[in-house]
């Protein structure tokens, strides 16, 4: 990260392979990033504000239902929070290139905080209308234009290529921790005090965040070349991202993946009221298991130290195929169980995808393409909920959540074979240790096999 002096331009990398990215040296211990002070004040600031956020997202749905006994109304401030990045998430990742990441991570984290402490006043004093809820979501989602795209490319600067994968998968670790106790502590707060004080606790949780950022190092962050600013600098990272298959074609995986596969208000919602005729406890526990499933999958990817493109596709694979699965599972207990592998795969997916599409993307470009991919990520929930309610409404909520699955093995299949292929590789049946394998390797290595058989 540039410092004030200018930029200390770092050498471009050169293109990597298309299915395998450059990797990081594998590290024995799950937790080897956080050695590195500056990304551990980073992390141990975003425990504290993770868990505000969830605070934050379920006081305000109460609120919103309580003012207007509404599930639509519940809908439109979802969907009013996800507007802006939809909208403008490409730009806010050209202003990311543009800009020093600290410092926007100091302004992007205030604006958050602040827009917390208005709602708390608002609702303590018993002032709060709806509309203010939209806008209060409306500006945080405008925030996250900025903020999202920032702060995973800042991981980069903090940690180095060498600690990436591991950085990214404790940031979700982090991130699917603080879903598990954000929640439980905002459902304290609520029957207890009031929604005003889990909006008041996540305001000040922004405290943490931004005490890291100002007691970091600049001198320890690697420097990275700034974007100058110029004409045509959004079309030039869509090429940028068009161009390069280790790029398109994981972004393109992970938005079938989103938008068919991820939609579990739809899916788990319909299985807990239609199919096993149970009440909100049973959702309740759907979700708190998929978090344990989220977190295990992370920390299993922080120990990996790898980012393998045939891992993504391989993990993508079975995430549907699991899906496929629970969907025609006819006990209420086995579903929730297999709640727990959806979402090791999920995630594994997930921070795979992002660790390496940042590892694959040159530095000067990666707040344009980390912008597209969490706007293909991101976006592709709400833009899919629809369709998968439909289905689920119409047929089922065993075929909803079936094709849902069906879809994310389909593009996994056919994105792994069309990156097998951009690399140069070829399908190679054998044997080992008396099993059958199926793999992927060079086809020079595979006429060497057939030469040697």
């Amino acid at each position: 990260m540039s410092t004030g002096s200018g930029a200390d331009s770092a050498p471009a990398p050169t293109t990597p392979d298309p299915v395998s990215v450059p990797e990081a040296p594998r590290k024995a211990s799950m937790f080897s990033s956080l050695r590195i002070r500056n990304y551990r004040l980073f992390f141990m600031g975003q425990v504290v504000s993770n868990t505000g956020t969830w605070m934050q997202r379920i006081a305000q749905d109460w609120l919103v239902l309580s003012l207007t006994g509404s599930a639509t109304a519940v809908g439109v401030t979802t969907a009013l929070q996800f507007l802006p990045m939809l909208l403008f998430g490409l730009y806010g990742g050209v202003l990311v290139d543009r800009l020093p990441k600290r410092p926007t991570l100091l302004v992007t984290q205030t604006s958050m905080a602040l827009t917390g402490i208005a709602l708390a006043a608002l609702t303590l004093t018993g002032q709060v209308e709806v509309w203010h809820v939209y806008v209060a979501a409306f500006a945080v989602g405008l925030a996250t234009v900025v903020d999202n795209p920032a702060r995973q490319s800042f991981v980069s600067e903090m940690v180095g290529p060498g600690q990436l994968q591991n950085a990214v998968s404790l940031n979700s670790a982090n991130f699917q921790s603080a879903r598990l106790i954000g929640p439980a502590v905002a459902g304290i707060l609520i029957t207890g005090v009031g929604t005003g004080w889990a909006f008041l606790l996540n305001g000040l949780s922004f405290v943490a965040p931004i005490t890291g950022l100002l007691l970091m190092r600049a001198r320890e962050l690697h420097v990275v070349e700034r974007a100058p600013r110029g004409k045509g600098q959004l079309r030039e990272g869509l090429r940028y991202v068009a161009g390069r298959p280790e790029l398109i074609w994981p972004i393109v995986l992970v938005g079938f993946v989103g938008t068919f596969a991820f939609n579990f208000p739809v899916y788990l919602s319909a299985f807990a009221d239609d199919v096993f005729h149970a009440g909100a406890g049973t959702y309740s526990l759907f979700n708190t298991l998929m978090a344990v499933g989220s977190v295990t999958g992370a920390l299993l990817a922080a120990r990996r130290g790898t980012a393998r493109m045939r891992v993504l596709s391989a993990a993508a694979l079975v995430f549907g195929t699991v899906e496929i699965f629970a969907a025609v599972t006819p006990q209420l207990w086995m579903f929730a169980l297999l709640m727990i592998p959806l979402g090791v795969f999920g995630m594994t997916v997930n921070v795979t995808a992002n660790t390496g599409i940042q590892m694959a993307t040159d530095p000067a470009m990666r707040g344009r393409v980390m912008a597209f991919y969490m706007m293909v990520f991101l976006g592709g929930s709400p833009v899919g909920a629809p369709i998968v309610g439909w289905i689920t409404d119409t047929y089922g909520a065993r075929v909803g959540l079936a094709a849902g699955g069906a879809i994310a093995a389909l593009a996994a299949v056919t994105i792994g074979l069309v990156l097998a292929r951009t690399g140069g590789l070829r399908l190679a049946l054998g044997w080992s240790h008396g099993h059958p394998t199926v793999r992927f390797v060079p086809r020079e290595r595979q006429e060497e096999l057939a030469t040697a058989a």
